[in-house]
């Protein structure tokens, strides 16, 4: 009797044990009863509009160092068709780069647990077998390949150039340029085949988490879901403050005051470089790029060329020129900026006056003394050196420069991304690029 009770009771542990081994591929792996077409839909709506957003600020930041003016500003030179939207950047407002760069990185950030979740609400698809019912699948699938790959490929390399001055290898500006442009194909072929679906879904309203119905079963939905311990609102609620969270820690690098402080998840450009006119962020200090102070001392002079010849300037000679003055942020592409700093100088135009252009001012080659490091030489376009906001700036809020600002000399244009504003002048080449 023991025996044949024991061979009794097998059975009913068998549906537990053929749980325990199911795939991945099996629909019934995916019990969690959150997901739902609705739930997917509503994330989706809110990737659409950010998605869009930040391909967008993305492809003006790429516009903003001006890659067509010179070869030292194009990171990305086999660009090739993929730069016909490409324009001269203008000079105003002055705030544009701090504005559309700042939008590109903190939305980036924000939409970390929104990808994530639409992601995690689709993931039984991604294992579904067979891979492909139909050509028409076939090509789902393929442009849900390039979204999703293109995707964390964009975030990751993003978030690794805010965060710790890029690690990946090979050049940021390159992948993360073809990176933008695959993801897109996929988004746009996404779009195309789910938006229908989505507004449909959507025009009943936020997901509550009902159950399906016999007559509409949710293709989403798990087919042997676990009991509820959260509703598909609270799921969204979830996100929400992720998000939220995200953007306070992370938004307050383009603001002063406190909300400077708790911008913990975007540290780059957060230090203040402590007290006096210059205590405001700065990137890359003297010292990380070998400017020591025998460069930036009295025999260091400014090199202007131009149709004048070759004209050399001491930092005394500059001070005794007409000075101007320019209130501008600093606008870095890891989405930090400064507030505007009062800035006074020689403007650019004066110069390009003395180097033979009186009338019209040409475009400007700016070298720098910094040893190391990325745009060590700049291209300015013509519109740039025109504004009368353009200076070399010898001083800021009315202290000379800090070795840190970039002392003896610096530039700064109004609108252009913070690496075009050169530090440590050396020389300026009007003229012909």
């Amino acid at each position: 009797m023991p025996e044949r009770r024991r061979i009794a009771s097998l059975p009913d542990r068998l549906p537990d044990r053929l749980t325990a081994l199911r795939t991945p591929a099996d629909p019934g792996f995916w019990r969690s009863p959150v997901r739902g077409v609705r739930f997917t839909a509503v994330l989706g709506l809110v990737l659409l509009v950010g998605l869009t957003l930040l391909f967008v600020t993305g492809l003006l930041s790429y516009a903003a160092y001006n890659p067509d003016l010179d070869p030292v500003n194009d990171k990305t030179p086999d660009k090739g068709l993929l730069g016909f939207y490409l324009f001269a950047w203008p000079t105003g407002p002055h705030w544009l780069y701090r504005l559309t760069q700042g939008l590109h990185v903190t939305v980036g950030i924000v939409l970390v647990p929104v990808l994530l979740a639409k992601l995690w609400s689709v993931i039984p698809r991604l294992f579904a077998l067979p891979p492909a019912r139909s050509v028409g699948h076939a090509l789902e699938r393929i442009s849900l390949l390039l979204l999703v790959g293109g995707a964390l490929f964009e975030f990751l390399t993003g978030l690794l150039n805010i965060q710790l001055d890029y690690l990946f290898p090979g050049s940021f500006y390159t992948l993360h340029f073809y990176g933008a442009w695959v993801f897109l194909a996929g988004f746009v072929a996404h779009v195309a085949l789910k938006l229908p679906q989505a507004v449909r879904v959507l025009r009943s309203g936020i997901p509550r988490g009902e159950p399906d119905t016999p007559a509409a079963p949710d293709p989403l939905a798990a087919p042997d879901p676990l009991p509820a311990t959260l509703s598909r609102r609270g799921a969204l609620a979830m996100v929400g403050a992720g998000s939220l969270l995200l953007l306070i820690t992370s938004a307050g690098r383009s603001f002063d005051g406190p909300l400077r402080r708790i911008a913990l998840l975007t540290p780059r450009g957060g230090t203040e470089q402590g007290p006096g006119p210059n205590a405001f962020q700065v990137n890359k200090t003297a010292a990380a790029v070998r400017i020591t102070p025998a460069d930036t001392g009295e025999r260091w002079r400014l090199t202007v060329r131009g149709p004048a010849g070759e004209l050399r300037f001491s930092r005394a000679e500059l001070l005794a020129m007409e000075q101007h003055s320019a209130a501008l942020p600093i606008a870095c592409v890891e989405g930090w900026s400064t507030s505007d700093q009062l800035w006074r100088g020689v403007r650019l135009s004066d110069l390009a006056a003395l180097a033979g252009y009186p009338d019209s001012p040409p475009d400007v080659f700016v070298e720098s003394l910094q040893r190391s490091g990325s745009f060590r030489k700049a291209a300015l376009r013509d519109n740039q050196v025109r504004d009368g906001r353009s200076l070399l700036a010898l001083e800021v809020n009315g202290a000379p420069l800090s070795p840190d600002h970039g002392y003896p000399a610096r530039i700064i244009v109004p609108a252009a991304p913070g690496v075009l504003n050169t530090k440590w002048v050396e020389t300026l080449t009007f003229g012909e690029l």
